[in-house]
């Protein structure tokens, strides 16, 4: 028996199914590290694997914080996309990294086929990202992609706090998920807002993480710049 997990008992909002699903104790949660994308590694059981609900019945699958926020044209439509061809399984278990995975990409189904919030979208993407690299699969790059266009898109026209990200925060990630993908020109400019916004400096840490990555994005779209001139230099060379 894992001591730290325990049970929750779970209304399903869409088809009002009662189901109990695994949680974790505060108290057993263990940081071993921090990534520059906020990504956490910990020693023992992880909470990430916990923070989707799945409804056995009916398929629908929501992070933890969402779970109830369905409207009734929501309730409708996972019906029909997910109810109706639903096999019962239950994830209420005790969850390993690839059942993880499986939640969040159904958390991801559903919230696509409901119209959920980008910043919602945006953070199963981003957990996503993390739970692949964890097991070093390359689609980890897909998915952070994937959570840099809804950040941005959830930046321009929701409000914030997305999530526990609050302005400040979300520019230096959307920075740091920029410079992770090669995208340095981007990564630059989303840095650039982040240290200029007074807030940074209530987060010293993270004006110190800001102003290290800025500084590896401009090295990198240097070096980026200097190899993409040397090659259309041989290029041209070979023509001649």
């Amino acid at each position: 028996m894992n001591k730290a997990l325990y049970d929750k008992e779970i209304q399903c909002p869409v088809c009002k199914n009662l189901f109990s699903t695994k949680k974790m104790r505060t108290s057993a949660i263990r940081i071993e590290k921090r990534d520059t994308d906020f990504c956490v590694y910990y020693n023992g059981e992880n909470p990430i694997f916990y923070g989707v609900f799945v409804c056995p019945n009916c398929g629908y699958a929501a992070l933890e914080s969402v779970f109830q926020e369905i409207s009734p044209s929501g309730k409708k439509i996972i019906l029909e996309k997910i109810g109706a061809k639903w096999e019962q399984r239950n994830f209420g278990s005790e969850r390993d990294i690839y059942k993880a995975i499986e939640v969040y990409k159904l958390a991801l189904l559903s919230g696509q086929l409901i119209n959920q919030k980008k910043g919602i979208l945006a953070t199963l993407c981003l957990r996503l990202s993390w739970l692949y690299r964890y097991i070093d699969i390359e689609r980890e790059l897909d998915f952070t992609a994937h959570a840099v266009n809804c950040f941005e898109e959830a930046f321009r026209y929701e409000p914030l706090p997305i999530g526990n990200l609050d302005e400040v925060s979300l520019l230096y990630l959307l920075g740091e998920l920029n410079r992770r993908l090669g995208k340095y020109d981007a990564a630059i400019d989303w840095f650039n807002k982040a240290v200029s916004n007074r807030d940074i400096k209530r987060k010293r840490k993270l004006d110190v993480m800001a102003r290290e990555q800025w500084s590896l994005a401009k090295e990198e779209y240097k070096k980026q710049k200097e190899k993409n001139e040397a090659m259309a230099y041989a290029e041209n060379e070979d023509l001649i």
